[in-house]
């Protein structure tokens, strides 16, 4: 069964989808319509620290928001374009907008909480 299906199947309220950077949010904006689900969460690398798959940067460097530097030594081929190429871009935006120079727009928020017990749903290496 491909992933849409299983996610329908399961009802949902909130999905977690844990894939890098950019795919993730590519994912949820190609699926968040389809799926039609209230909250579609881009949570990173927190499944594969989760399980253990990959290690997380000791504290004396997390806690400061050294973590990024940790896991570029870990994995220079697969994280040096996210950190490097993808943060510099984000952060030139930013200052535009800071700035003045440049208003960015934002997708409408189309969401309506339903409080109560949320069904979740995970999507990445290590979930579900």
């Amino acid at each position: 069964m491909e992933v849409d299906g299983r996610i329908e199947a399961a009802a949902p309220d909130v999905v977690r989808v844990g894939l890098s950077t950019p795919e993730q949010e590519r994912w949820m904006v190609e699926h968040r319509d389809r799926l039609g689900l209230p909250v579609l969460l881009g949570v990173g690398a927190a499944f594969d620290f989760y399980t253990g798959r990959v290690a997380q940067a000791p504290t004396w460097m997390g806690d400061p928001g050294q973590e990024w530097l940790f896991r570029l030594s870990r994995e220079p081929g697969r994280l040096w374009r996210h950190y490097l190429v993808y943060g510099g871009e984000f952060a030139v935006l930013v200052l535009l907008e800071i700035s003045d120079l440049k208003k960015l727009t934002q997708p409408p928020c189309r969401f309506t909480p339903r409080w109560g017990n949320f069904k979740q749903y995970q999507i990445g290496r290590g979930a579900n």
